[in-house]
């Protein structure tokens, strides 16, 4: 049986932190889908489909990554395209606390669905879309944190910065 995980999370944008996980999670895994997912606790500058759109085409050198959108709960769409695993990163013990929360209330909602978590490099260990989206909002060059892809849209969609580097 093929080792099928789910990467969710809202990628808006995705950043080079997130394409390291997806590219060390495509080895570890048969097939894994990168689900992005609708939160309605954060105000997204990429719509849905751009942020798919984006995905697909940083992840198109990867044979074995499929990106679907998804709303709801993620155990529901980790049970629904039949996978059994979800991948998360970890960058600081902020986010251990946080994910271990999560992994916990995602194994009482359903148990056989197992979190493999991936550690950060520490590179990336700072990498935030919030942090890069504020970056942008003030004219800094997020040419080291971003795809090339990511970082035109994100110029397109920031507008212009008089003087500034997006």
């Amino acid at each position: 049986m093929p080792r099928v995980a789910v990467y969710t999370g809202t990628f808006d944008p995705v950043h080079l932190g997130h394409l390291d996980i997806i590219e060390r999670g495509c080895r570890v895994f048969d097939r894994l889908v990168v689900a992005v997912g609708i939160n309605p606790d954060k105000s997204p500058l990429l719509t849905v489909d751009e942020r798919v759109s984006l995905l697909r085409e940083v992840t198109a050198p990867f044979g074995n990554v499929e990106v679907m959108p998804f709303s709801g709960l993620a155990v529901h769409f980790v049970r629904e395209i039949n996978a059994t695993c979800m991948l998360r990163g970890l960058r600081t013990t902020s986010d251990m606390e946080y994910e271990f929360t999560m992994s916990l209330a995602n194994m009482t909602l359903d148990s056989e669905i197992e979190t493999v978590f991936l550690m950060a490099k520490d590179i990336y260990s700072h990498l935030s879309s919030s942090l890069l989206k504020q970056i942008a909002s003030f004219g800094g060059d997020l040419a080291k944190f971003l795809p090339v892809p990511a970082l035109e849209l994100v110029r397109t969609k920031m507008g212009p910065r008089p003087g500034k580097k997006t």
